[in-house]
């Protein structure tokens, strides 16, 4: 069954998507900015970055092959080392959506996600310009994906430390 070229860059676009609509419902009516806030937080962190990281796992390994072709490379081992990199990822994302996720964690989930997830970001930038890799895999909602991913977590928790700190009284 061929997928149109459309549905299978933009395919990677689902797991912001699933987060952004999720905390839109969820926080319709909530208390505080602060409960807004993490609540935002924890839909990004398991819904963008978990599952997303989570569902490249499954296809690097279930369908290699397939991965592969939608990139634009010869299958290979770095398939494999790409899967279980994802796996860290997912975990890590899982561990900044739990309640007891400080905002220090969350900022270095966030951080760690954006060594891997911005170097493949330049990667695949690399890959279309340098030798016209136009692979749906390459191009489109993975670049999207690679960039919000962590830059949006690491924007959510300094945003949650800057409203704490406002909230807390002035030492006299």
């Amino acid at each position: 069954m061929e997928i149109p070229y459309a549905a299978q860059t933009l395919f990677p676009l689902i797991w912001p998507l699933i987060a952004v609509v999720g905390a839109v419902l969820r926080t319709r009516k909530s208390p505080s900015p602060r409960a807004r806030l993490e609540t935002w937080q924890r839909w990004w962190a398991v819904a963008a970055l978990g599952c997303g990281s989570l569902w490249m796992v499954l296809a690097f390994l279930g369908a290699p092959g397939v991965m592969a072709e939608t990139i634009g490379f010869a299958p290979s081992a770095f398939q494999f080392e790409i899967a279980f990199a994802n796996l860290g990822l997912a975990v890590m994302g899982f561990r900044a959506a739990s309640a007891s996720a400080t905002v220090r964690e969350r900022i270095t989930v966030g951080l760690g996600a954006g060594m891997f997830l911005w170097g493949a970001l330049i990667g695949h930038g690399y890959q279309w310009f340098a030798n016209g890799d136009h692979a749906p895999g390459n191009t489109g909602g993975v670049l999207v994906c690679d960039l919000l991913f962590p830059a949006v977590l690491i924007v959510l928790a300094v945003r949650s430390k800057r409203l704490a700190a406002a909230k807390q009284p002035e030492l006299v």
